[in-house]
């Protein structure tokens, strides 16, 4: 039976006992911040188990897609080595919500299992929780299952809970009796049963979670209504009916190695004695579905979060195709296989199959180069033909500087006999934490508002502090100038800070910043530079007196928020949704918002993106935010329920915790998000749009910086200014300016061409002149150049060492070049039948730079290093000297 026969038929047989069939929630929850991935199939129902949300009917039944690769739920370093371990998975389950309970979960499995997939009933075995006597009664009343095949065990095996936090319950789990038919007939104790699963002589296929609490920092509580949540692994079940000890030689994975075998050039053997030998490619075969998955879902490769899992993940991937000898992208083309095979149950693969594709290339290509740059470094901290220890700050460095992960070093270290101090690398790990946390720390010691008050970092704690127990209403979407109650006030220094009533200020919030303006009362005005929340949810304002007395107990004032700020902010918040939308039509849907900065003077929009955008994606996406606001539609706000709001396709940004009401803002046709910004009536009011940079600052990770209305404007006309000012200079009409400039242009160049020609010629001639006044290295056959020379400003010293090094024919030579133009170096060249008796112009260059009071370093055959005390070089040169006869003589 083929695992698309099993998922279908198990949906077909819980539909027919009155369950809802509901599609796969994303591998990304969605507003649950205690979980990175989806980890089982319940978690789209934790709120409906809490009590939190309405059950979308009293039973249900999924295939859910699944992630164990973080937290308590951590599969990834057994992946590959056991018979079942995977990082991606599906979970076949069905749900009660209330409904049925203990007796019918039971009794549906038992069906399931043996009347729709033909098990045999005399190798299911049962487990139950040593405290759950109902269970361990129903089993043999239902399915006639001897007692003796039903084991009570503790909380480590028949306790479930999805994390640390959050719905949980005894568990009931049906297992399959892998072992040899002669066998069965052993009669076991918990304990064996136990230590024989480890084993992989008992597959665990299906767990019955009896969901009765909810688990709290406090403890557990009873659920408000006790429920059914259960979970069969697709992957399990298909091994078993298509006739093999492991998941990796079902239907679901071969496919994948088979193409991995075809790539790579080696063959996988099936052989239980092959295992070992075998474990790269069943890596790569469970890499390439998460990975497919993981992107599928809008996650993406960065140093943080869901993105840093993705990265690790694919890293892993790269690093055994680069033990089987892969020196090229592997997974970029396995990835392909997991979409053909899966996108008949899961379309958005199709859907994305380009964007998945090229986003694993580009991550590959880039953990390649890191390994190519690194490996220097590692042959010098573990040399073929020794052994020992690397020490801990060594990878670190390797891990820091390099990107090599600590289980890449320890592989490629045991290769050549080496081994890896863990405890000195975790050392290292934890001081640069540390730095990192002091940096923070001195970052936050002072908050700046947007006028640059001094309001300390004590006093802000402060003014979060006070507030009072009236409900505050915030009217500023509407009105920017409101008279108002106190609700509350407090002196911080030479600063007030004041709880309105009703407050227009908005907040920082969204990536949108606090509005500036004032507060003004009888006699006295307060500009307000901070907006901060306080511990209550309510906004407080917090500015200096600008003139008159504040008194003691203002009862009411006047608050007033800047327009043409406001205004601005408005017009760039909008703008960052057109732009949103902009950049998912014409890059695609794996376009997710990873951060954004909406200000008064510009708009910042951070996004998920493999690469920078061409000079025509620029254009076409600058476009279509300019017709989206040139045709001047409404922007509509709404409330509506969260689900209703998701189901209608608004965005949301991952992470982000959203209540059961939310707020909408909609330009019809173009674009709808959950937001709590300020925003124009309609999008002409934003004038103008106008991309002024898109630069990179993560792996894969654009930012886009932009201006709108007036400072649009403003850019334009600086534009043209430029041009005028150019073609006044250049004297040619404006429109001739780029003819003007690609001709200067094209006169450079062969200026440049013509004076590099002739310095080549110069550079060439000194060095013939040097080596014929060089002495010998060894004997006469060989050559020492050491030498203080002075090169012609803009000269290639490189290019020169390649002249030095070419023309001596056998030998070295370390040379000061004197500064022209700029700061002085030391120049090393070794020719090659030295660098293999073991002279390096490395080692010459060290040398020399160091006896100067600097450093450096670089290839065998030419390197170069600085100088610190230019009165040294003499005698430095002489040390590199002395050292080059002193090797080559120990060489000969």
């Amino acid at each position: 039976m083929t695992s698309h026969e099993i998922r279908s038929r198990f949906i077909q047989y819980f539909e027919r006992q009155g369950h809802l069939h509901l599609p796969s929630s994303s591998l990304v929850p969605e507003s649950d911040p205690t979980l990175l991935f989806t980890n089982a199939g319940m978690v789209q129902f934790k709120g409906v188990f809490v009590g939190e949300q309405q059950p979308p009917g009293p039973r249900a039944v999924t295939s859910q897609k699944c992630l164990r690769v973080s937290g308590k739920h951590n599969d990834l370093e057994e992946v590959g080595r056991t018979a079942r371990h995977h990082t991606f998975f599906e979970m076949l389950g069905n749900f009660s919500f209330g409904d049925y309970f203990k007796r019918d979960a039971i009794r549906f499995a038992w069906e399931f299992v043996v009347d729709e997939m033909g098990l045999d009933p005399e190798r299911l075995w049962a487990t139950v929780h040593h405290s759950d006597d109902e269970a361990a009664e129903l089993w043999p009343a239902l399915t006639g299952i001897p007692a003796e095949r039903v084991f009570r065990l503790g909380d480590k095996d028949n306790f479930w809970q999805m994390g640390e936090t959050g719905p949980c319950g005894p568990c009931s789990e049906i297992h399959y009796d892998m072992r040899p038919e002669s066998e069965r007939n052993i009669r076991l104790d918990p304990e064996t049963f136990v230590a024989l699963g480890e084993a992989d002589q008992f597959m665990e296929i299906w767990n019955l979670v009896f969901m009765q609490y909810e688990r709290t920092a406090e403890g557990d509580h009873p659920l408000p209504r006790p429920s059914i949540d259960t979970g069969a692994g697709l992957e399990r079940i298909a091994a078993i009916l298509q006739g093999t000890w492991t998941n990796y030689h079902t239907d679901l994975f071969i496919p994948i190695i088979e193409r991995a075998e075809e790539i790579i050039g080696i063959p996988y053997s099936r052989q239980a004695e092959d295992w070992e030998a075998g474990l790269p490619f069943r890596v790569l075969a469970d890499h390439a579905r998460a990975v497919a998955f993981m992107l599928a879902d809008g996650v993406f490769p960065s140093n943080e979060g869901r993105g840093y899992v993705l990265r690790r993940i694919l890293r892993r991937a790269g690093r055994y195709a680069w033990l089987l000898g892969r020196r090229e992208p592997t997974l970029d083309r396995l990835v392909g296989v997991v979409v053909e095979l899966m996108s008949d149950t899961y379309p958005e693969l199709t859907a994305r199959r380009t964007h998945i594709e090229r986003t694993t290339r580009a991550e590959e290509e880039r953990f390649l180069a890191t390994i190519d740059a690194g490996m220097d470094r590692f042959d010098e901290v573990a040399p073929k033909g020794a052994a020992g220890t690397i020490p801990g700050g060594e990878a670190f460095k390797l891990y820091d500087t390099f990107g090599f992960p600590l289980d890449l070093t320890e592989l490629m270290a045991a290769e050549r006999g080496w081994t890896v101090d863990h405890e000195g690398f975790e050392t290292a790990l934890e001081e640069q934490r540390r730095r990192s946390r002091d940096y923070s720390t001195a970052l936050g010691s002072a908050v700046l508002g947007p006028h640059g008050s001094g309001l300390t970092k004590e006093g802000l704690q402060r003014a979060r502090g006070i507030g009072a127990d009236v409900e505050q209403e915030f009217v500023g979407y509407d009105r920017l100038r409101v008279e108002t109650p106190v609700l509350a006030h407090e002196q911080l220094n030479g600063a007030r800070a004041f709880v309105l009533e009703r407050n227009p200020f908005y907040v920082e919030a969204g990536g949108q910043v606090s509005d500036s303006g004032y507060l003004r009362g009888e006699g006295w005005e307060l500009a307000v530079e901070s907006v901060v929340k306080n511990d209550r949810g309510q906004t407080v304002v917090v500015g200096e007196p600008t003139h008159g007395q504040i008194p003691d107990a203002p009862d009411g004032v006047l608050a007033v928020v800047e327009e043409h700020s406001r205004r601005d902010t408005e017009r760039n918040h909008t703008a960052t949704h057109l732009l949103h939308a902009a950049l998912r039509f014409v890059l695609g849907e794996h376009v997710h918002q990873a951060g954004s900065l909406v200000a008064p003077d510009r708009l910042r929009f951070d996004f998920s993106h493999h690469g920078p955008l061409t000079d025509e994606e620029r254009s076409e996406i600058e476009r279509r935010v300019n017709e989206g606001v040139w045709g001047n539609m409404s922007v509509e706000i709404e409330h509506r329920p969260y689900r209703e709001a998701l189901d209608s396709g608004a965005m949301a940004l991952f992470g982000e915790k959203y209540g059961d009401v939310v707020r909408t803002v909609s330009v019809p046709g173009v674009s709808l998000e959950l937001c709590g910004g300020c925003h124009v009536r309609s999008t002409g009011q934003i004038g103008l749009f106008r991309i002024v940079s898109e630069t990179g600052v993560a792996a894969g990770i654009r930012r886009i910086e932009a201006v709108t209305g007036p400072r649009a404007y403003s850019r334009m006309l600086h534009v043209e200014e430029l041009v005028a000012s150019l073609a006044e200079r250049l004297r040619v009409p404006a429109a001739d300016v780029p003819r003007r400039v690609e001709a200067l242009l094209e006169e450079r160049d062969q200026l440049e061409e013509t004076l590099a020609e002739q310095q080549g010629a110069d550079s060439k001639e000194l060095a013939h002149r040097l080596i014929d006044e060089a002495g010998p290295l060894t004997s006469d056959e060989t050559r020492l150049v050491r030498a203080d020379i002075e090169l012609p400003a803009g000269s290639d010293v490189a290019a020169f060492g390649d002249q030095l090094r070419s023309g001596l024919g056998s030998g070295a030579a370390i040379v000061h070049v004197r500064p022209v133009d700029g700061k002085g170096s030391i120049l090393g060249v070794v020719t090659d039948d030295w660098i293999r008796r073991g002279l390096k112009a490395g080692d010459l260059v060290r040398a020399a730079s160091q006896a100067t009071g600097s450093g450096g370093g670089g290839k065998p055959h030419l390197a170069q290093g600085g100088v610190g005390d230019p009165a040294t070089v003499s005698d430095a040169l002489d040390a590199a000297a002395k050292l080059a006869r002193e090797t080559a003589a120990a060489g000969e």
